[in-house]
């Protein structure tokens, strides 16, 4: 914005006009006039001024049917409506129309200026803020392009970020396991207004569910056995700012009525609480199901999926942007190099061959894996396409069971046999939910904590089924 204001002045009387212009040009503003409404529209499409100046009652075109034109035009530019000491409530319904202020005639030298310079500084603070928001914008974009690629893909998934960014609307982020839905999220909470208030993330399958409707809504003390004090949710530690509901597809259906209620009301009643009071929080959903298929069989409430996938972002896989795959295992390489203080510099074009022919079944999260195991078992500058191909070819399955040794009790042989079955069991159930350890449980008809310890037990990574 100039040094100088630019001010329009429009007004059919010539005197009263002129009169305008001077004392505000003795302020060293720059004032430019308009002798009709037609010809003020012309000059405010040639150039915006910071603030507009508009007689009530014009010839022709009156100052009303103007003022609804550059309100519709142009919302945010301020207009200070000139009126005779008579037209006080027409100047009240202009400023229901959307006028800054009115000035009556005749007027009051210190009043005018006061007044235009205070929507000067209105101007300006909008612009400023204007220029913040779309430094934000850019800056977000170019850290979620960073992180997850340049393809044409991931920078249509940046502009929906922006565009649902600004709004109020609940958004559901669809994509398969290790595609990025987290930093989403993050990257909408970022762009909006909400970006100084906190961003909590839930992960919907690692909270048991005998624990979760008192870890998200909170309790009262005595609600339940072992409820020795009043506990806040999850929800209300993200008051203000965001809440990021992971993989909701494992929430139980009984919680998913009250969790709707939530979203409905905007209130949250906590668990042996009497009622529910109000709560400010906007709400974000990632899957990696398809819950529109699910609500279809009554596997997922129906109502509640459409009220969470008001704007839906989907996520490609990594194997359909496969451009971005050498930027990314480049950027993964560095920052293992960093973590494990080894001096990598590059990967050979064999190596990014290897990567970018993969399928990468476990998306970008696989992708690093894969990537910090070959920095580790790089011993110079470059990692090389032995160590990518060795690691790709790695056989992902659980490791055989050895037989009993000779001489073993009918016990001991008794016991192999049942941890060998478990194994198998738990192995196949991680297989069919991709490793989603929620979902392998229900499917064991086991609890979440008693399943984890038997992985953790047995030796079982999770993520080798991603």
């Amino acid at each position: 914005m100039p040094m100088n204001p630019r001010i329009l002045v429009v007004d059919d009387d010539g005197p009263a006009r002129r009169l305008v212009k001077a004392v505000l040009a003795s302020e060293r503003m720059d004032v430019s006039e308009a002798e009709s409404g037609e010809e003020a529209l012309v000059k405010l499409h040639e150039r915006v001024p910071d603030v507009v100046l508009l007689d009530l009652h014009m010839r022709g075109l009156g100052g009303m049917q103007v003022l609804e034109r550059i309100k519709a035009d142009l919302p945010s530019l301020p207009v200070v409506m000139l009126t005779g000491s008579h037209e006080v409530k027409d100047a009240v319904q202009a400023m229901q129309l959307g006028a800054f202020d009115y000035q009556t005639k005749p007027y009051n030298r210190d009043e005018l200026i006061l007044v235009v310079r205070r929507a000067v500084d209105t101007t300006r603070m909008q612009s400023e803020l204007e220029e913040y928001r779309r430094g934000a914008r850019d800056h977000a974009a170019a850290g979620l392009i960073a992180q997850m690629g340049t393809s044409l893909a991931i920078r249509e998934v940046v502009d929906q970020v922006a565009l649902v960014a600004a709004s109020t609307f609940t958004v559901l982020i669809i994509g398969e396991t290790g595609t990025g839905k987290e930093l989403v999220a993050q990257a909408v909470h970022r762009l909006s207004d909400r970006r100084h208030r906190p961003f909590v993330a839930l992960d919907c399958g690692a909270i048991p569910e005998a624990l979760m409707e008192s870890e998200l809504f909170g309790h009262e003390k005595g609600a339940f056995t072992g409820a020795e004090r009043r506990k806040e949710g999850r929800f209300r530690l993200a008051e203000g700012g965001t809440c990021l509901l992971d993989e909701i597809g494992n929430m139980p259906l009984g919680l998913q009525a009250k969790l709707l209620r939530v979203l409905e009301s905007g209130e949250v009643q906590p668990v042996g609480a009497d009622r529910a009071t109000a709560m400010n929080v906007r709400f974000i959903a990632a899957t990696n199901e398809d819950l529109e298929s699910r609500a279809g069989v009554g596997a997922f409430r129906s109502d509640l999926y459409f009220r969470l996938a008001q704007y839906s972002i989907r996520l490609p896989p990594l194997r359909d942007r496969r451009d971005d795959i050498p930027a990314i295992a480049m950027r993964f390489a560095q920052e293992a190099a960093t973590e494990l203080r080894r001096p990598i510099e590059t990967i050979v074009q064999g190596a990014l061959d290897l990567l970018v022919a993969h399928d990468w079944p476990g998306n970008a999260r696989q992708l690093r894996n894969v990537m910090r195991r070959a920095v580790l078992q790089t011993n110079g500058l470059a990692v090389r396409a032995e160590t990518v191909r060795a690691l790709l070819g790695d056989a992902r399955r659980e490791r055989p069971d050895t037989p009993p040794p000779s001489g073993a009790s009918l016990r001991e042989v008794a016991q192999r046999a049942a941890t060998s079955a478990e194994r198998h069991a738990i192995v196949e159930a991680l297989r069919a939910s991709r490793g989603n350890k929620a979902i392998a449980a229900r499917a064991l008809s086991t609890d979440y904590k008693t399943l984890h310890l038997k992985i953790k037990h047995l030796g079982i990574s999770p993520r080798d089924f991603a």
